[in-house]
C-alpha cells in the first residue's frame, strides 16, 4: 500500500505541473531591420531579414522580403524593429530626399547662411517662419524697406545633403536648406527668393498658432508708430455715354411693272416709286 500510495503521488505532480506548463506562443514569420535604416535609405537584401516574432502582429508589419527590398525609408526603422509599410515609400519611388516628399507637396530650396539659418539650428525636422523683406509696389518712397511674415510653421524637409533629423539639435553649417510646402507656397516662396530677401526665425514644433501680423517699416522703427500698408488703388471705372439705337432706313418699294400687250407682242415697263405716284 505504501508503494502504491508514492507511485500515485509521484504521477499526479507528473500530471499537474505539465497540466499548469503554460501553451507555447504563436509566432509570424516578421521582416525586420537588420541594422539601423535611416531616412532616404534605399533598402537593400543585407539591411533585412526573417524572424520568428511572436505575439501580436503589429499593423502594416511586411512580411516577406520582396516586399520590402529596393524601397526607400520615409521614417527610420532601427534595428531588430519590424518594417511597417507605413515607413517605407511606394515601390518605384526610390529613396533618398525625393521618397520623403508627402504626396501632393513639394520640397523648396532656400539659400541660407550662419544669420539667415539662425546659426545653424535649422536641421531636419525643425519649423519656421520665413519672413520677407523688400519694397512693396505702390508703399511711400519714405517707409523704406519693409518686412512681413510669408509663410508659417514651415517643415524643413532637409539641410544640406543632411535628411536625418538629429535628436541632439546639434547645430549643422549648411548653405542651403529644402522646406517642405505645397505647390501653392512653391510658386509664393520661388517669387520672393528673386524679388525680395528671405530669413528663416525658428519656432518651437509644439507651436501650431498662425500669428496675424501687419508687417514692419523701416520708417516705423525710428517713429514707433504702427505699419499700415499700403491701400492697393482701386481701377477707376469709365462710364461711356450708350448712343441711342439708330433706325434701320425702310427698304425701298419695290418697282411698278407695266405690261403692255399689241396684238401678239409683249413689253414690260418697270418705274421706280409708289404705285400712289
Amino acid at each position: 500500500m505504501l508503494i502504491a500510495g508514492a507511485a500515485t503521488l509521484v504521477f499526479y505532480r507528473l500530471v499537474t505541473s505539465r497540466a499548469k506548463a503554460p501553451a507555447p506562443k504563436a509566432t509570424t514569420m516578421l521582416v525586420v531591420a537588420a541594422r539601423d535604416l535611416g531616412i532616404g535609405t534605399l533598402i537593400k537584401e543585407p539591411d533585412v531579414k526573417l524572424v520568428n516574432w511572436p505575439g501580436e502582429t503589429p499593423k502594416g508589419a511586411i512580411t516577406a522580403l520582396p516586399d520590402a527590398i529596393g524601397r526607400g525609408v520615409v521614417s527610420a526603422v532601427y534595428t531588430g524593429e519590424p518594417v511597417l509599410d507605413a515607413r517605407l515609400a511606394p515601390k518605384g519611388a526610390g529613396g533618398g530626399l525625393a521618397a520623403t516628399i508627402p504626396p501632393g507637396m513639394r520640397a523648396v530650396a532656400v539659400r541660407v547662411n550662419e544669420i539667415i539659418g539662425v546659426a545653424g539650428f535649422v536641421t531636419p525636422g525643425m519649423r519656421v517662419d520665413v519672413l520677407i523683406a523688400g519694397t512693396p509696389p505702390g508703399a511711400p518712397r519714405d517707409a523704406g524697406t519693409v518686412s512681413k511674415t510669408l509663410l508659417q510653421n514651415i517643415e524643413v524637409l532637409s539641410a544640406g545633403q543632411n535628411i536625418q533629423k538629429d535628436a541632439s539639435g546639434k547645430p549643422i553649417s549648411v548653405p542651403v536648406v529644402n522646406l517642405l510646402v505645397t505647390p501653392e507656397q512653391a510658386e509664393t516662396l520661388s517669387l520672393a527668393s528673386n524679388e525680395t530677401k528671405i530669413q528663416l526665425v525658428l519656432r518651437n514644433p509644439l507651436d501650431t498658432d498662425i500669428a496675424k501680423t501687419t508687417g514692419t517699416a523701416v520708417a516705423n522703427l525710428f517713429s514707433g508708430t504702427a505699419f499700415k500698408a499700403p491701400e492697393q488703388e482701386r481701377p477707376r471705372v469709365v462710364k461711356r455715354a450708350v448712343a441711342p439705337p439708330v433706325a434701320k432706313p425702310a427698304p425701298p418699294p419695290p418697282p411698278v411693272v407695266v405690261e403692255v400687250f399689241q396684238g401678239g407682242k409683249r413689253t414690260e415697263s418697270k418705274f421706280e416709286g409708289t404705285p400712289e405716284d
